[in-house]
């Protein structure tokens, strides 16, 4: 009765349907992971913004790898921005999406060391080649508050650390750059500024992450298990339907008149 399944056609259909199966629950825990990342990830941002700032020392120092757990941590720091040093982060974007710069400057902390600080987001030159125009920070000691972010790399931005830039110009973030340019040990790590605020909206300060938000994955892994659970219904209704059509063929075939012998 069942005899067909044997065919080669068959036998190809029932193949990939066992392979889709373990298929589709391995990309619906996949997915199920990436909520769960996600669902970590915000209590993790929700945690580090509202806790109290700490002097941003304390979280790290020079060659230091800031950890996973620190990010976003609330600091402080108070010294001296170096403008002479300042440089500007390329293809960078706006809150509204627009293309520019990141104003990175250093700053020189009261009692020794220094700190990079991503002032913000500015737009960028007419020319690649000419350095934007970037507003004053504050002159003097100034105490400065911001998000705490781990140096930035090719690897873990996708950002090609590209050679043979203009001066004062570079593509990624990053504490040992700053520190060969400056020749002076920087912090592990950036300060994200987010107070005090810049006069006049410029440097457009970096927003802050967000929080909320758990995004499709959920929904996705249980759609990929709804997919897993719904082949074998598939393909046995497949199997029934192919059942019927030829014991329906061979009914049809039985009823069929006999053909009359020729006559000579």
């Amino acid at each position: 009765m069942y005899r067909f399944l044997l065919t080669r056609q068959w036998v190809l259909v029932t193949l990939l349907v066992l392979a889709m199966i373990p298929t589709m629950v391995e990309l619906g825990f996949w997915q199920l992971h990436r909520h769960e990342h996600k669902v970590e990830q915000n209590a993790l941002i929700t945690r580090n913004l509202k806790a109290d700032p700490v002097p941003v020392d304390r979280l790290t120092s020079p060659g230091h790898t800031v950890p996973r757990s620190d990010y976003w941590r609330a600091v402080t720091a108070t010294g001296t921005f170096d403008t002479e040093h300042e440089v500007v982060v390329r293809r960078r974007t706006s809150r509204d999406e627009r293309i520019g710069v990141l104003v990175l400057t250093p700053l020189n902390l009261k009692g020794g060391g220094t700190v990079l600080v991503n002032r913000g987001w500015v737009e960028a030159a007419a020319s690649q080649q000419t350095f934007p125009k970037v507003p004053a920070p504050p002159r003097g000691e100034v105490t400065v508050k911001g998000r705490l972010k781990a140096d930035e790399t090719t690897s873990a931005s996708g950002i090609k650390d590209l050679a043979g830039l203009p001066d004062r110009q570079v593509m990624l973030i990053n504490s040992a750059q700053q520190a060969h340019l400056l020749g002076r040990p920087v912090l592990g790590g950036y300060l994200e500024l987010t107070d005090p605020e810049p006069t006049g909206g410029s440097p457009e300060t970096i927003a802050a992450p967000d929080d909320s938000s758990i995004g499709p994955h959920m929904a996705y892994a249980v759609q990929w298990w709804l997919f897993a659970a719904g082949v074998p219904v598939g393909w046995v209704i497949l199997v029934r339907r192919e059942k019927r059509d030829r014991e329906q063929a061979a009914q049809d075939a039985e009823a069929a008149p006999e053909p009359e012998p020729a006559t000579a």
